[in-house]
């Protein structure tokens, strides 16, 4: 048959070159913003740079980023408090040029509920002292020092969004720069100065005694103007103090005095407290000796007692203790969970658009069984190959810091967008407009003939890239338990879901009696290949709605002008003489220039609502939210979810509006909760790694007394019904 139905390599070559012509102008828009000032939603971020005497060895040099937060919006200290994440900066500078740690200017306390997190709002310059040492030796002609940032914060109100930026100045090498001397200036005195004029180090005659529960401070060496009055207390060592707890103060003569409570989930026991006391503006620290012996850490640092009970639970019904015990029978369990959720992987919707193209495949080589087997083997080794793959930069960039999870890469609004520009293409291929060889020279189209097996393990990475925001059954204690192991073992995980997903197609493949019962080829093939264009539009469907969960129905209109504008060369490509050439400069022009007017608004990221509080009683969950809830002896119930994930969805316009199960919740008193993942969210991501999960959907019950109940990831009206009936 001259269509071709399966995956071949013209076509995803094809694809990547439409959407990287379409997309020209949106990478020239992100990189040109990476220079001196990336402004957002929330905040306006600057590199700036400040050298009075010019660059050479010995002078002073400044450099740092500003940060200007919309009202109500703050970024994090050092130690963030209860929550979030301090400002990360990565510097890329010449070779004889140094880089220190940023010299963190006082912060203020931020109460946010029954938490109190460290931070700034405001205005503020983080700033970071360079070294210029007499390996810096820039040309005769070199007039300017090229300094790159790649920063990284997390700003916050309610919501929290992680945002990043790249910022590059040129810097005269002999000129000096002083035009940014006042922000530096102010910096330079918002900095804690040291308790001991002239000294560095621990301060003598000062400690900090543990006294079973409580820090108990003494401080000696402060300036005469302090004594008496009220002092604010950082901590540089995060995850010690009951942060939002209260705590008394007081002096001795010139010994400064306070007692603070340590916190029921602390993580860190140090020897040497570095601290900050403040007074207004004016800010002292101190390294202090530890004195006294601390008590046991808690099990797991920032999880409740109740959390802790479930995480305990879960590990006795489903999985062994993760990380490092060694256990093959812990790992071999991991390992038969993972294949078993990768078959159940099959059954769910989202991965049904590519079993369609793999169906197509099959009946198209139902007569050849040595095909067969060669692409029943490639697919796997797709399939294997791009869990592992995924499943390696997920644990690569978690290492790096970032908090993620499965289905991160959906989180991104231009990787959906990229996706729906590929499913788009493929749907046009399916329905017959065009066909991919028609647009490439014989010599690359031919390459289909000569290697099928690439066009199977292609179809095989695709499969892969829209399942793997999926969670079946088995898959989520799996996947949580994965990341806590080292590399090797969690890869083996991975591979096995990979394995299980593609077990049916390589059976099928290597079975006669299924090669057997498919139908020979013939011209229902063509009639059959148009039908399966449609689940491909269905999916482009389906991810539009999810960028605009993301970026706004803006975001998602220009997708949709995208897409049409895509649709309008591959058609005007398709054409002959000159009239193909006329309409599809035009058409292509009309794309760029469509993006370049639009295309931010694809990945522009829009604040979350301020609430989702509905009709049906759904309330926003948020860090502590529960246990405060719980703690007032009602039982919650908390659906952790995401616009990507179909299962979610799913689960959502079935089970979760059953007359019957909402009337049960209701007779219970249920808190609901509903926890958004469509968005990169650390505080959910940290919240899934508690209860054991690295993925959603997950969905929990909580009552006073005792242990959450995780239940499956496609729920059933008995089973909730049946967990509502134990509260």
């Amino acid at each position: 048959m001259a269509h071709n139905c399966d995956m071949t390599i013209s076509r995803f070559f094809s694809a990547a070159l439409l959407a990287a012509l379409c997309w020209v102008p949106a990478m020239a828009g992100a990189q040109s913003s990476a220079k001196s000032v990336v402004i957002t939603d929330q905040v306006r971020a600057e590199l700036l740079v400040h050298a009075p005497q010019g660059l050479t060895p010995g002078n002073e040099v400044w450099v740092g980023l500003q940060i200007a937060h919309k009202p109500e919006w703050h970024t994090y200290w050092k130690n963030s408090g209860d929550s979030g994440l301090p400002t990360v900066l990565e510097w890329t500078l010449p070779v004889g040029v140094m880089a220190g740690d940023i010299a963190w200017p006082l912060p203020k306390k931020i109460p946010i509920g029954n938490l109190a997190n460290y931070g700034y709002e405001g205005t503020v310059l983080l700033p970071v002292p360079l070294t210029i040492t007499p390996d810096f030796k820039p040309g005769v002609l070199t007039q300017d020092m090229e300094i790159k940032l790649k920063a990284a914060w997390l700003v916050c109100k309610k919501e929290c969004i992680p945002e990043e930026g790249e910022f590059t100045l040129k810097v005269p090498v002999k000129s000096s720069t002083a035009i940014n001397g006042a922000a530096f200036d102010a910096a330079a005195k918002a900095q804690p100065r040291p308790i001991m004029a002239g000294t560095t180090g621990i301060v003598p005659d000062s400690n900090v005694r543990v006294d079973g529960n409580i820090l108990q401070l003494t401080v000696q060496g402060l300036p005469v103007g302090l004594r008496g009055k009220t002092l604010d207390f950082f901590p540089e060592t995060p995850e010690v103090i009951e942060t939002a707890a209260a705590w008394t103060q007081g002096w001795k003569g010139a010994v400064w005095t306070a007692s603070v409570p340590l916190s029921a989930q602390r993580s860190n026991s140090p020897s040497v407290m570095p601290v900050v006391l403040a007074s207004g503006p004016e800010g002292y620290r101190a390294e202090i000796k530890v004195l006294g012996e601390w008590p046991k850490l808690a099990a797991l640092a920032g999880v409740s007692p109740a959390l802790d009970a479930a995480l305990k639970a879960n590990a006795a019904t489903s999985m062994p203790p993760p990380a490092g015990s060694g256990s093959s029978l812990t790992l071999l369990a991991a390992v038969i969970g993972a294949v078993i959720g990768g078959l159940i992987l099959n059954l769910m919707p989202c991965v049904f658009p590519v079993l369609a193209i793999k169906v197509v495949s099959f009946t198209r080589h139902a007569d050849n069984h040595r095909a067969h087997r060669i692409g029943g083997l490639a697919f796997t080794a797709g399939v294997v190959v791009s869990f592992l793959a995924l499943g390696a930069v997920m644990l690569a960039l978690r290492a790096a810091g970032e908090q993620l999870g499965w289905g991160f890469q959906l989180q991104s609004p231009a990787v959906v967008a990229g996706m729906a520009i590929l499913f788009t293409v493929i749907g046009l291929n399916l329905a017959g407009l065009f066909e991919f060889g028609s647009f490439l020279p014989s010599s690359v189209a031919s390459l289909e003939a000569r290697n099928p097996a690439v066009n199977s393990f292609l179809t095989g990475v695709l499969a892969v890239a829209i399942a793997s925001p999926c969670t079946a059954p088995f898959m989520g204690a799996s996947l949580g338990f994965a990341i806590g192991l080292p590399a090797a073992q969690a890869l083996l995980v991975f591979g096995a879901i990979g394995l299980g997903m593609a077990l049916p197609y390589l059976l099928a493949s290597w079975v006669p009696a299924v090669a057997n019962a498919l139908p020979r080829p013939g011209a229902w093939m063509d009639t059959f290949r148009r039908l399966m264009a449609f689940p491909m539009f269905a999916t482009v469907a389906w991810l539009v709605w999810v960028l605009g969960q993301q970026s706004g129905i803006d975001g998602a209109g220009a997708l949709l002008g995208l897409l049409v504008g895509i649709s309008l060369v591959i058609w005007s490509l398709t054409l002959q003489g000159r009239t193909r050439a006329v309409i599809a400069i035009a058409a292509i022009a009309l794309c760029i220039a469509f993006v370049g007017s639009t295309g931010q608004s694809i990945t522009k990221i829009q604040p979350l609502n301020e609430g989702v509080a509905t009709a049906s009683g759904w309330q926003t969950w948020e860090p502590g939210k529960v246990e405060q809830i719980v703690a007032t002896g009602q039982p919650v119930f908390v659906d952790f979810t995401a616009a990507w994930c179909v299962t979610c969805q799913y689960n959502k316009k079935t089970t979760l509006v059953n007359v019957d199960v909402m009337a049960d919740l209701a007779g219970k008193n249920v808190a609901l909760l509903r926890a958004d993942w469509t968005r990169r969210d650390p505080a959910i991501t940290a919240a899934l790694r508690q209860l054991g999960r690295n993925g959603v959907p997950v969905y929990v019950f909580y009552k006073p007394g005792a242990a959450p109940v995780l239940l499956s990831e496609v729920l059933s009206v008995d089973d909730v019904r049946a967990a509502i009936a134990q509260l």
